[in-house]
């Protein structure tokens, strides 16, 4: 059996001042990625990846653009090496890169959703409202268990928003509510709980009013089926048609990021060699805490001389 290439796609938190500058200066075409995004957004988004200033770039609406810019930049590097993807996924707002890889959406287009994307999930509650925290140490049924019961003595809004390992679950809500949920969690036996830095709170019913403007915003572009499968969060199933592609980046505003089912649906299908297509190593981390025998590496290694995939153990 052949081993498949899966290309995953990082999502919020994989941001540093500096990303994506050796690419654009090794590479011709991921240069013109960053002039298209430049030209899409009307600033430069480019001089705010190479050069911050990181309080700007820790913005949602600036954090989303500038990701999927470096992700696609670094595809279309590996796209001209010939090195092509057998199955995409990408995690939260990575998924927008995932179906520009799998041609299903178009980069300017993309560049411009995922702006909005930021800017509405930012608008979405107002800031100090919500919060978010990972559960460490915690089976993810705990966790959400955890949510439910806090949920329903707060009257407040509390879920488990994603699924990144089986001992890291990330939840979402109310402040009020997270800080019960992580007390309860710490409770019965949660390792840690660690407030995130996030500016609301993702992947919760919170989002609704972002996953609305969303859906009439993405009704307007050009969907196309799949070249490739995609591993969407909302299902963790693989998806080719353009309508369902379209729906699951709807859905995944509120619904949670089923990580490790899709990474465990993936693995599934046979030897697999992971590259993870963007800033940052935090999809490699939690592949190594969902099934360390699958080997995963980072686009900035294969891209290096004389690179050779390691064998999965």
């Amino acid at each position: 059996m052949s081993t498949k290439l899966v290309f995953l796609f990082p999502g919020q938190g994989s941001q540093s001042v500096g990303m994506g500058r050796e690419l654009a200066e090794k590479f011709p075409v991921a240069k013109r990625t960053f002039e298209e995004a430049d030209d899409a957004l009307g600033f430069a988004l480019s001089r705010l990846c190479f050069d911050g200033p990181e309080e700007q770039l820790k913005l949602t609406e600036f954090t989303q653009p500038a990701i999927f810019t470096v992700s696609v930049a670094a595809h279309r590097v590996l796209a001209e090496k010939g090195i092509a993807p057998d199955f995409v996924a990408g995690h939260s707002l990575g998924e927008y890169s995932a179906e520009v890889a799998a041609g299903v959406l178009g980069f300017a287009d993309a560049v411009k959703t995922v702006r909005s994307r930021g800017r509405f999930m930012q608008e979405a509650v107002p800031a100090g409202e919500g919060a978010m925290a990972a559960v460490l140490g915690m089976s993810s049924e705990n966790a959400a268990q955890a949510c439910a019961d806090a949920a329903a003595e707060t009257g407040a809004v509390v879920s488990a928003a994603n699924f990144n390992s089986p001992e890291q679950t990330v939840i979402s809500g109310t402040a009020t509510a997270v800080e019960r949920a992580g007390v309860l969690a710490k409770e019965r036996g949660a390792k840690r709980v660690v407030a995130l830095p996030v500016s609301a709170p993702f992947h919760c019913a919170l989002m609704q009013p972002a996953q609305d403007k969303l859906a009439e915003l993405l009704m307007g572009f050009k969907f196309s089926d799949a070249r490739v499968p995609v591993a969407v969060n909302v299902d963790a199933a693989l998806v080719m048609g353009a309508d369902a592609l379209r729906d699951a980046l709807i859905r995944q505003v509120t619904g949670s990021v089923r990580w490790v089912e899709s990474m465990r649906l993936l693995i599934g299908h046979g030897p697999a060699q992971f590259i993870e297509v963007g800033p940052g190593k935090v999809l490699c981390g939690l592949m190594r805490q969902i099934d360390r025998a699958q080997a995963c590496v980072h686009v900035d290694d294969v891209l290096r001389d004389g690179f050779t995939f390691p064998r999965a153990q």
